[in-house]
């Protein structure tokens, strides 16, 4: 079946008349008459009743057109994602993830991101908020939680842990902390989350995970601060894994307990990657789930 004479019927039920769809095919009426003529014949049913001033869609012809216009669509989608394929991907990316995730991970991968793809431009929105995606044209945000619910498709991007840490110095000069229940007599440093105020969660060697009340003085809402906080010395934090690790490797920062799983939550958290659909994803938003996966995952 000739697809482009199927496009033609499509475009005569929703115009109305041959004499419509001709205007805007920019062609004789008489020849769209025909076209319609011959697939009717080659489908052996009758799409259109006709009379001298009027055109109709018959019963079998409205059962037939329900079907094939998705898949005329169909058939445009895959010859746009032919087309793509032979090209570079390319327009705007509008990503969005935390401040402190934006800040330690994402930023310093974009030199290399746009080196590789240099027809692709990135709008990154750092935030803490929850922004809805739908609402703001997102094509891709990063959220760091436990497995994330909702309509939106989900793929995970890094397993996460947690540490608690403290700057060398803290720890020189202040109570030893061999076990978590020392942290009881600690100054510590809490973000502003009502999960993180007053208890952090352990766990060692996969046992029984346990509580450990925590309280001080410095409550910070931001994780890029709580980090400096901790390596100025003003006491332990719990902090991702992520966001410590180079600190912990020049020793600006020290893990107190290696031995344990530390949490203010769920000790099985991830950042994950999230987009409105699977279905006709764009290539821009392709291309940069496999690179944050190629470079982070």
């Amino acid at each position: 079946m000739d697809i482009e004479a199927l496009r033609i019927v499509v475009l005569v039920s929703q115009q109305g008349s041959f004499a419509s769809a001709a205007r805007i095919l920019d062609m004789d009426p008489s020849s769209i008459s025909r076209s319609v003529a011959h697939t009717e014949a080659a489908l052996g049913l009758r799409i259109f009743q006709r009379s001298t001033r009027t055109l109709s869609v018959t019963e079998e012809g409205e059962t037939y057109l329900q079907r094939i216009s998705p898949l005329l669509d169909e058939f445009d989608h895959a010859r746009e994602v032919a087309r793509r394929a032979s090209t570079a991907p390319s327009g705007t990316l509008k990503l969005t993830a935390s401040v402190a995730f934006a800040h330690e991970s994402i930023v310093p991968l974009l030199a290399d991101f746009h080196e590789r793809y240099p027809d692709i431009s990135v709008e990154l929105l750092p935030t803490d908020a929850i922004l809805d995606i739908a609402a703001n044209a997102i094509d891709l945000a990063i959220r760091l939680a436990p497995a994330p619910k909702g309509d939106l498709i989900s793929t995970r991007l890094m397993q996460t842990r947690y540490a608690v840490c403290a700057s060398p110095e803290y720890v020189a000069n202040n109570a030893p902390m061999s076990d978590p229940e020392d942290l009881a007599e600690h100054n510590c440093l809490r973000f502003a989350l009502p999960a993180y105020r007053t208890r952090w969660r352990f766990r060692k060697d996969g046992g029984n995970p346990f509580e450990v009340p925590v309280s001080g003085r410095t409550i910070i809402a931001n994780a890029l601060s709580l980090r400096r906080a901790a390596i100025d010395g003003l006491g332990p934090a719990l902090l991702a894994d992520w966001l410590v690790e180079k600190d912990m490797k020049s020793d600006r920062l020290i893990d107190l307990f290696p031995n344990h799983d530390c949490t203010a939550t769920e000790f099985d958290t991830a950042a994950w990657m999230l987009y409105p659909s699977r279905t006709y994803l764009p290539r821009k938003v392709r291309v940069m789930i496999d690179f944050l996966r190629e470079r982070l995952g």
